[in-house]
């Protein structure tokens, strides 16, 4: 056995005895903060390295006795995040954007760090289907993994998964509920309603006449096309067919 394996074997979990305070600047425990949210209280924990989860929920207590056997160190209340890393939330929360909010992704797999980082670009008020986020990727196959790394989102709301929707175009599962996710849209100017009618007749993709240009029917260029000049689509092949080409804002894609 070598000295690595030997000194490996005296590691041990730092006792909840151990003042917090050492244990949050040694990197042993996170703190954590309560915040508001979209839809009410939320609970924002942080480290070094950024913030590390987001709980939506009131209750403190449940929140501290989950969060550690899901990331193996336990957490604590502080009165206050650092300055900066509070500008920050503050402002991802006030835009709905990641900005420069720092993010602990330590602990995610390539994978999945991939699917967080680049559901962070949907922006406010737009949806994208599961298969859009595979394509952007590079995997295109992937649409029910991307789908499985979605519902392990340690921080919800600034990694927006609730913009992700069905391939279908239902808005689909969210854990907290889908009446939260459509909370959420909703008050981020999107219009829930008028997205699942589309759905429920099958219409994947508008396009103006306009400019002859298809988009997934929450982009922003979509959005701006008046009723009278809006055309639907059910698919890309039947878009293409009629002679339209892709937005290069949303780059529309359908599985």
């Amino acid at each position: 056995m070598t000295i690595e394996d030997q000194l490996a074997g005296l590691a041990t979990k730092a006792p909840r005895t151990l003042a917090p305070e050492v244990m949050l600047e040694t990197g042993l425990a996170d703190g954590y903060v309560r915040h508001d949210g979209p839809t009410g209280n939320m609970f924002v924990s942080f480290n070094r390295r950024g913030v590390s989860s987001i709980s939506l929920g009131d209750d403190a207590a449940d929140f501290e006795v989950r969060f550690e056997p899901q990331f193996g160190r336990p957490v604590f209340p502080v009165t206050a995040p650092p300055t900066r890393l509070a500008r920050a939330l503050d402002k991802a929360l006030r835009t709905n954007r990641i900005g420069n909010l720092p993010i602990d992704w330590s602990g995610m797999s390539e994978f999945q760090q991939a699917v967080l980082r680049k559901t962070a670009e949907i922006l406010p008020g737009e949806v994208r289907p599961y298969s859009w986020i595979a394509k952007e990727i590079g995997n295109p196959k992937a649409a029910r993994a991307v789908g499985t790394a979605l519902a392990r989102n340690p921080v919800p709301i600034v990694v927006p998964c609730h913009r992700v929707v069905r391939n279908d175009g239902h808005l689909g599962n969210y854990y907290y509920g889908t009446d939260v996710k459509r909370a959420v849209l909703e008050a981020e100017g999107m219009d829930v309603q008028g997205h699942e009618a589309l759905a429920e007749r099958g219409i994947r993709l508008t396009g103006s006449d306009t400019t002859h240009i298809f988009c997934n029917p929450t982009c922003r260029d979509a959005r701006r096309t008046r009723d009278e000049h809006t055309v639907e689509f059910r698919n890309q092949s039947q878009a293409r067919a009629a002679g339209y080409r892709p937005c290069k804002h949303c780059r529309p894609e359908v599985a």
